[in-house]
């Protein structure tokens, strides 16, 4: 995508994976590669101090001395690609014909979500806000949404009540998104009560499968959900890191690499 055609969105996840990269941001040279104003570039970094993802400085902006969770907005344009083609291959891989899914947050499980909305004798059940949004009008399919307290980080409704709801249900498969996926963390996330409901999902579910672009292989994260032994399938791109590709096969996980000839 031309540069000069970015959405905000896709600007602000540019300008945050450069100073995750590189500690620190020229608004000049932004403004230049986006082709943009320099108002438009102070007024996305104001946007990015305020919610503490980076500091601003005189000519352009510096990381936080903190970890922070990119928000999900954010998220959609990063690894677009890479996403794109994991949610196609797991569409493939899903039984045929009636099927209990749970899906979790995230932007690949979101992009799965609209693959399959026009799919017959689905049922859906997810505790994203932005997934039963997408979903609620699809009359070939049943939505089963949690409650919940919503997390604005992820679109997730997470703790206790959608715990509790989900201990109620059974689903053939499950596919989760997570921040970090290794042979020796197995699946983590950013959060604590987002991890628990994660994990209550994953226990109710006959199969889990994994999504995860290459930068999350490898990566381990606060939260633990649950150990890699409890993922029959892991979807990723040909970006991961192949040493923690092949220590998370050796555990017994399947792993397909979405876009790799077969």
């Amino acid at each position: 995508m031309p540069q000069s055609s970015l959405r905000r969105a896709d600007r602000i996840s540019t300008i945050l994976e450069r100073v995750a990269s590189n500690g620190s941001v020229d608004a000049g040279h932004l403004a230049g590669e986006f082709r943009v104003s320099h108002a438009t570039i102070r007024r996305d970094l104001q946007v990015l101090e305020d919610q503490r993802l980076l500091s601003r400085t005189h000519g352009g902006a510096v990381a936080v001395d903190v970890a922070y969770e990119l928000p999900v907005r954010y998220r959609v344009g990063q690894h677009r690609e890479e996403k794109a083609l994991i949610a196609q291959k797991v569409a493939t891989l899903l039984p045929k014909g009636p099927l209990t899914l749970g899906l979790t947050g995230g932007t690949t499980t979101h992009l799965l979500a609209r693959l399959l909305a026009e799919r017959i004798g689905l049922t859906v059940v997810t505790n994203a806000l932005n997934i039963a949004a997408e979903l609620a009008l699809r009359p070939r399919l049943k939505l089963i949404m949690t409650g919940g307290v919503s997390r604005s980080q992820s679109y997730e409704l997470v703790g206790p009540i959608a715990d509790q709801t989900l201990a109620g249900l059974n689903m053939s498969v499950a596919v989760v998104g997570v921040d970090g996926i290794s042979a020796r963390g197995g699946l983590t996330t950013h959060d604590e009560i987002e991890a628990n409901t994660n994990a209550t999902m994953i226990r109710r579910a006959d199969r889990v499968i994994v999504v995860a672009d290459g930068s999350k292989v490898g990566r381990v994260c606060l939260a633990g959900i649950c150990g890699i032994t409890d993922v029959a399938t892991l979807v990723t791109d040909r970006t991961a890191d192949a040493a923690g590709v092949d220590a998370i096969r050796r555990t017994g996980t399947e792993v397909v690499v979405a876009g790799e000839l077969r």
